[in-house]
């Protein structure tokens, strides 16, 4: 019985020859993307007046505009077909509803009740309302994307969490105050969300369904929690675009108060500085980033001035969004003493030597060893060159003389003269070009050969013929061109000049780190230490351990957990300063976490584990050959800034456990979008919150800042083929992609 669940002990084998399995680094999620021109016709058509009218009728109910939101919600990289989309949703029949205003939105979602008696009930959307939120999606965004601020994140296509912290590293300057924009958890208000898409959409139908999806509770947008923009499955598609809608209004208010600051303080562009001017302008600067719900202000100015703009930013959120603030965690913090915790991160205002230190004394004695060591690896080898061409002429010279006093001379078919000629050219240009590159021996030769030149006299050179003459004019014309005393002292003028520059670029520095700052972007070591310990990835000394409950899956689908497990941190936190302390608990903790797990499950050592998995985790495939899920040592040494766009939190990967079924009965058709697979197994969903009976919400048992799927979908069995369990296991795709309301109930 064991056996048939993929119970096997570990065996002492050397390895067949292998592959390794290439992860797909795309973010998971429902990612969006930029639509087609045919699409956007459809919609920007609809524009008259000022405003765009009859969308939900002439654009989002047309067949290939649901269509492509359904090739949209696909997982595949290669799309569906229409005959395959509507073996599951015939589109022409939906188009139908839509156009006659027949669709039914309560009957199409389905109601989950919590698995605790204080919980909150789930409704999500099936498959075929999906397709249609999908669709209003995709309307919305061809009409806000390009009125959006440019420092608004999230939900848009390029405009991510890496992205706003690349423009918090590039473009902030000299910060000095900062504070965020905290809001209490509440829903946003839809009768001024309804306001606020009636200023550019005039369509009485597409308004009233996205009221009907809020009252079915279908779209649940709630700002100042932590389900936004982490790819949950209680998070539809549709919240980016309304929370950005929402929240442009703000955006607005921010632009027209750092337009009126720097008008009042605008750059002196006269103002040349010199080299070395003591004159420094620092004119003040307001910066702003939104993802979503999170808002971050920094000021380059006084902390009055950050006050203003504070009490300015909080007056229209409270009056013009119904919106409140949580005024115990608006306070405003200096950007250089404090640190500020934004998407996720920890950002600090720090001088440029903090962020490029210079080299250590250690580091120059090293970097002076390597430069020496290459200087005497190149003479080893011009040296090598040297004798062997010596070697090769010599033979060359030898052979000729022996040919032609043997028998006077030879005759060869193949023409070599020319070949020879050009061989021993070469050598002689390179000799003299290495010998010339030495400007003590070409003063040297210079002196040595213009030394008493007597040929120079008038005298001399009448009584002399004119032929020799021409010919010593030349060779000094030769002489002076390569081997010109004045040579050398340039040479000498260029390393004095490369001393200097070297010099005025350290006093740069000096007086860079004394009136510059930048951002540090820092990865929260503690609360990471934190989440590992929670999810029982290492004990109460901080070591690795075991988790008993992945021990009933298979070795490659406990590998591919850890595996994506350790993919959202690497990708998620790879734009940090301290990233080479998030790869130490990836590549030490959940390494031998796993391997320790997988010896727990056989009843081994961890030698043994190691011996046979290796440290990298090798599995054997079902094709027969090797699979690497696991970023191998050398791969996470090797990672840096990716710049990536949108990559998803950890919370997802680490608060969720599929368990295998062993389930013999014929399994229904896969969950993902538009799969047709038959051959499918049966995971039970495992949530953490409810293993450990711990609310999310309190965060002194919870980490801070981490979210939590609905507890809603925990015990829910989740019918998958191997190719989506793969992809759910290692992070290519998650809960959003997988049409949840088909679950089975399996006890």
């Amino acid at each position: 019985m064991l056996a048939g669940l993929g119970f096997r002990r570990i065996l002492h084998s050397k390895i067949s020859p292998f592959v390794f399995f290439q992860i797909d680094r795309s973010v998971s999620g429902n990612r969006p993307s930029k639509p087609s021109p045919d699409i956007e016709s459809l919609v920007l058509r609809q524009y008259r007046d000022g405003k765009f009218r009859d969308l939900f009728r002439a654009a989002i109910s047309e067949p290939s505009f649901l269509l492509s939101a359904c090739q949209n919600l696909c997982v595949e990289e290669i799309p569906p077909s229409s005959d395959s989309i509507n073996r599951f949703i015939s589109i022409e029949d939906l188009a139908f509803d839509l156009r006659e205003g027949r669709l039914d939105v309560e009957s199409l979602c389905v109601k989950l009740l919590p698995s605790r008696k204080k919980g909150t009930h789930l409704v999500l959307p099936n498959l075929k309302l999906k397709v249609v939120i999908e669709a209003v999606r995709m309307a919305l965004e061809i009409i806000y994307e390009k009125r959006f601020a440019t420092f608004a994140y999230g939900g848009r296509v390029g405009m991510g969490r890496h992205t706003a912290v690349r423009y918090l590293k590039a473009a902030v300057e000299n910060p000095n105050w900062w504070f965020r924009v905290p809001f209490r958890r509440q829903a946003l208000d839809l009768c001024r969300l309804k306001a606020a898409l009636a200023e550019k959409i005039e369509d009485d139908a597409l308004i009233g369904f996205i009221e009907r999806l809020f009252t079915s509770e279908a779209v649940v947008i709630e700002v100042g929690g932590l389900d936004l923009g982490r790819g949950f499955p209680q998070e539809s598609s549709l919240n980016s675009i309304l929370v950005n809608i929402y929240f442009d209004g703000l955006d607005q208010e921010i632009q027209e108060i750092r337009a009126q600051i720097h008008r009042g303080n605008p750059k002196l562009r006269n103002l040349e500085r010199a080299e070395n001017s003591l004159v420094f302008h620092k004119p003040v600067r307001v910066y702003a980033v939104r993802y979503l719900d999170e808002a971050l202000i920094v000021t380059s100015g006084s902390k009055l001035l950050t006050i203003d703009i504070k009490n300015r930013i909080f007056k229209y959120v409270e009056g013009n969004m119904n919106l409140k603030v949580d005024k115990l965690k608006a306070h405003i913090h200096s950007a250089v003493s404090e640190k500020m915790d934004f998407l996720g991160m920890e950002l600090q205002a720090v001088s440029p030597l903090v962020l490029h230190p210079p080299l250590s004394e250690k580091a120059m004695r090293a970097k002076k060893k390597h430069l020496k060591q290459k200087a005497a690896k190149a003479l080893e080898l011009k040296n090598a060159r040297e004798t062997i061409r010596k070697k090769l002429g010599l033979k060359i010279m030898k052979h000729v003389f022996k040919k032609l006093k043997r028998v006077g001379g030879f005759k060869i078919d193949l023409p070599v003269e020319g070949e020879v000629r050009e061989l021993f050219r070469t050598w002689a240009e390179e000799v003299v070009v290495e010998y010339l590159k030495s400007k003590e021996d070409c003063y040297h030769w210079h002196k040595m050969l213009t030394s008493g030149n007597f040929l120079s006299l008038k005298r001399v050179r009448d009584q002399l013929p004119e032929s020799l003459v021409d010919a010593y004019d030349q060779f000094q014309e030769k002489l002076n061109k390569h081997l010109m005393p004045e040579r050398a002292s340039k040479h000498v003028e260029d390393n004095e000049m490369v001393e200097k520059d070297e010099e005025k670029r350290y006093a740069k520095r000096t007086v860079e780190d004394l009136i510059e700052l930048c951002m540090r972007v820092n990865a929260p070591i503690e609360l990471v230490r934190r989440a590992i310990k929670l999810a029982g990835f290492t004990n109460s000394m901080g070591r690795p351990r075991p988790i008993k409950l992945l021990i009933c899956l298979d070795d490659s689908d406990i590998i591919k957990w850890y595996a994506g497990v350790a993919r959202s941190w690497l990708d998620f936190y790879c734009c940090c300063r301290n990233f080479k302390m998030v790869k130490t608990v990836v590549s030490y903790h959940l390494r031998f976490s796993c391997l320790l797990t997988l010896a727990e499950k056989h009843e081994s050592t961890k030698s043994q584990a190691i011996q046979h998995y290796t440290k990298d985790l090798r599995i054997i495939g079902e094709n027969g050959m090797e699979e690497v899920y696991f970023a191998t040592e050398k791969e996470i040494k090797m990672l840096g800034d990716r710049n990536l766009s949108d990559p998803k939190p950890v919370d997802g990967a680490i608060t969720m456990v599929l368990v295998r079924l062993a389930i013999d009965e014929h399994s229904p058709v896969c969950l993902a979008h538009f799969c047709e697979s038959t051959n499918n197994t049966i995971y039970r969903v495992r949530l953490l919150q409810n293993r450990l009976n711990v609310d999310p919400l309190k965060e002194d048992k919870w980490v801070p800042g981490m979210g939590a799927i609905h507890e809603a979908l925990n015990r829910k069995c989740l019918p998958l083929c191997s190719k989506h369990a793969t992809n759910l296991f290692i992070g290519n795709i998650c809960l959003q992609d997988i049409d949840c309301t088909s679950f089975l109930n399996a006890d």
